[in-house]
C-alpha cells in the first residue's frame, strides 16, 4: 500500500512524499488518516527550526520520523479508521475511528494500544483536538481549580481556548479568557467565555492559566495574581527565553509558578489515571459542539507544504488548521 507524508526540511520548507506502508503485526493495526491537525504553536517553531537544540529529544513527537532540526516528519493529531489488524490482535477496533498522536501521514501502521477509539458523536474534525484538550485536562490536574475560584485564562489561542472551554463547567466565581486580538472575543463568546484585553483583566485571581507564549503575558498573568496565588504556564517558547519579572512583589506577595506539560500525567493524578484515561476524558469533552470554532481551514493534504508556511509566518490565521487525506 502507498501513501503520502508530509516532511518539514531546513530552511522553513515542507514537501510531499509517497512511500510504502507495511502490513500490520501483532497488536498492532493499520489506519487510513481521515483528517489531522496543525498545532500551530509547536508546528510552527519546528518549521522554522525554532526548536532549542538541548530540547529536541524531549520534543519529539512519539511517531516522529526524522531528527530536528534535519528533515523530519513531525505532527500529532490525527483521526483515521482501523481497516486492518494484525495476527493475534483482537479485532474490536476494525471499522472504529480513532485518535492517534500520529504525524501527517495518509496511512500508517500503530500499536493498538496508541489508538483511542473517537466516540460516535464527535465528528472527526473536531477529534483532531484531542491533543489539545488532553493538555488541558492536564493542566487543570496541575492547577487543582476549586469551589468559587477567581480564574483567568491569559492567550486565546489552541491550548488557552481549550482550559476556558473546560473551565466553564466548573462553579466559578469569574473566568476571563484574556488575549489582546480582538479576533478572539469571538470564539470566546461561542464557547461561552467572557473575553478582555490583558490590560482590562480582573486582578486578584486564585489562579491564572498561562498559554501566549509571551513574555508579557507571563508577566501580567502574575499582576492578575491575588497573594499566594498561583500561575500554571503552559507555554512552549522555542528558542525565545523571557524575561520573567521576580523582582517588585513576586516574593512580597508569595505568588508561585507551576510548570504544566502533557508528557506525564500531572502528578495529583498519576498514582490513579493513565495516558490512556486522560485522552478517553478529552475525547469524551470534544462531544461539546462548542470546540469547533478552534477549528480553521481545512487544507489538503497536497496543499501543506504551502499552507505550513503561512501558518508558521503569520500569513494565514490559524488554531487547529485541519488537513483533510480523504472524504469523510
Amino acid at each position: 500500500m502507498e501513501c503520502r507524508s508530509y516532511w518539514t526540511l531546513p530552511g522553513g520548507r515542507g514537501e510531499i512524499r509517497r512511500e510504502a506502508v507495511g502490513d500490520p503485526g501483532e497488536g498492532e493495526a493499520l489506519v487510513e488518516t481521515i483528517v489531522s491537525g496543525v498545532s500551530r504553536g509547536t508546528e510552527s517553531l519546528v518549521h522554522l527550526g525554532r526548536v532549542p537544540e538541548r530540547v529536541r529529544a524531549l520534543m519529539r513527537a512519539p511517531f516522529q520520523r526524522g531528527d530536528l532540526p534535519g528533515e523530519v516528519c513531525y505532527g500529532y493529531l490525527s483521526v483515521g479508521e482501523v481497516t486492518a489488524v494484525g495476527p493475534n490482535t483482537p479485532g474490536d477496533l476494525l471499522g472504529r475511528r480513532v485518535f492517534c498522536l500520529y504525524p501527517h501521514v495518509d496511512a500508517y501502521v500503530a500499536p493498538v494500544s496508541w489508538l483511542t477509539p473517537v466516540p460516535d458523536d464527535v465528528p472527526s474534525e473536531r477529534a483532531v483536538l484531542a491533543g489539545a484538550v488532553e493538555t488541558a485536562v492536564n493542566a487543570l490536574w496541575d492547577g487543582g481549580p476549586r469551589l468559587g475560584d477567581r480564574i483567568a485564562v491569559v492567550g486565546g489561542g489552541m491550548i488557552g481556548i481549550s482550559v476556558a472551554g473546560l473551565l466553564r463547567r466548573f462553579p466559578l466565581a469569574r473566568l476571563e479568557l484574556l488575549d489582546p486580538d480582538p479576533a478572539v472575543a469571538e470564539r470566546a463568546r461561542h464557547i461561552g467565555v467572557e473575553w478582555r484585553d490583558p490590560a482590562e483583566g480582573a486582578g486578584g485571581c486564585d489562579l491564572v492559566f498561562h498559554a501566549s507564549s509571551t513574555a508579557a503575558g507571563l508577566a501580567r498573568s502574575l499582576e492578575l495574581c491575588g497573594d499566594e496565588g498561583e500561575v500554571v504556564e503552559m507555554s512552549w517558547y522555542g528558542t525565545t527565553e523571557p524575561n520573567v519579572p521576580l523582582g517588585v512583589d513576586f516574593h512580597a506577595r508569595r505568588l508561585r509558578i507551576r510548570a504544566s506539560q502533557v508528557g506525564m500525567v500531572s502528578e495529583s493524578r498519576r498514582a490513579r489515571r493513565s495516558t490512556a484515561d486522560r485522552m478517553a476524558i478529552a475525547l469524551d469533552a470534544l462531544t461539546d459542539p462548542a470546540f469547533d470554532h478552534l477549528l480553521t481551514g481545512p487544507v489538503d493534504l497536497d496543499d501543506l507544504p504551502e499552507a505550513m508556511d503561512d501558518i508558521a509566518r503569520g500569513r494565514t490565521p490559524a488554531i487547529c488548521h485541519v488537513v483533510r487525506h480523504r472524504r469523510t
